[in-house]
């Protein structure tokens, strides 16, 4: 988000970390979220810079009163008060901070890194089985149905906290699911304060060897670094670390690529 669109996002975040986040609150900001997605004059009303601060409280007041949870009132009141570059931002923000409550509810209950893991793999798993990959994005089965689909994969096998935000990546408001899962896993690592580290290696990595790798990259980027490994047949020996838009490539493909545009220069 740019300029006021991005103050008024961590107003509204300041007001989720002072909150007392309960089970239910992620899914309240999502459904705000859509029904703005839906309702153009809602969101133009929520936004419009024309109103004062003051009506645009009393408005949240007035259409949510009673209807969704206190936290949930009071962080929606953050965030209308603010300055929105565009009124779609207004969405954006809900569902950023819908994902970031389901985050601290795990958290809470020390569950962080088990919601972590299991998006990595759910996200592997889906890019590994084609049919599935398929459902999950065909727009003519209804998202009930694709949603019930992901719920029985995963329901006993994985924390509940993964499962809502698996069937939410279904519903993703524009973006794929494995956009939306991979989302997600960023929202859990800054949760710790890390970032993620997608590694590509031929064969698997030992405890040591990612605790190694972790390590260094911790020091070379300044914060803590959560290390999800791809093992890749493509990938000749050595490894590809990508974290957000930086690659670091050190396999052999990419040095003997180097080698040929060295020669052919």
């Amino acid at each position: 988000m740019r300029g006021a669109s991005n103050e008024s996002l961590a107003k509204a975040q300041e007001a989720l970390a002072s909150a007392a986040v309960t089970e239910g609150l992620g899914a309240e900001l999502f459904s705000v979220a859509r029904l703005l997605d839906s309702t153009g004059a809602l969101r133009r009303a929520l936004t419009d810079p024309a109103r004062s601060r003051d009506q645009r409280s009393a408005l949240v007041q007035q259409l949510f009163g009673g209807k969704i949870s206190a936290q949930a009132q009071e962080i929606l009141t953050a965030a209308v008060v603010g300055r929105w570059v565009s009124g779609r931002d207004l969405g954006n923000a809900l569902d950023q901070l819908s994902v970031e409550a389901e985050v601290a509810y795990a958290d809470g209950r020390r569950k962080l890194d088990d919601v972590e893991d299991e998006l990595f793999r759910l996200d592997r798993i889906v890019a590994a089985e084609r049919g599935l990959s398929d459902k999950l994005s065909d727009r003519n089965i209804p998202v009930s149905a694709r949603q019930e689909l992901l719920a029985g994969l995963l329901r006993g096998k994985a924390d509940e906290v993964t499962v809502r935000l698996a069937e939410r990546a279904v519903d993703g408001r524009g973006r794929s699911f494995a956009a939306s899962l991979r989302s997600y896993q960023v929202a859990a690592a800054a949760r710790r304060s890390a970032s993620i580290a997608t590694v590509r290696v031929a064969t698997d990595l030992s405890e040591a060897e990612r605790t190694r790798l972790a390590t260094a990259l911790g020091r070379q980027y300044g914060r803590d670094i959560q290390l999800n490994v791809i093992v890749d047949p493509k990938v000749i020996g050595g490894v590809r670390v990508d974290i957000g838009d930086e690659v670091i490539d050190a396999t052999i493909a990419a040095r003997l690529d180097e080698a040929q545009r060295r020669i052919a220069g």
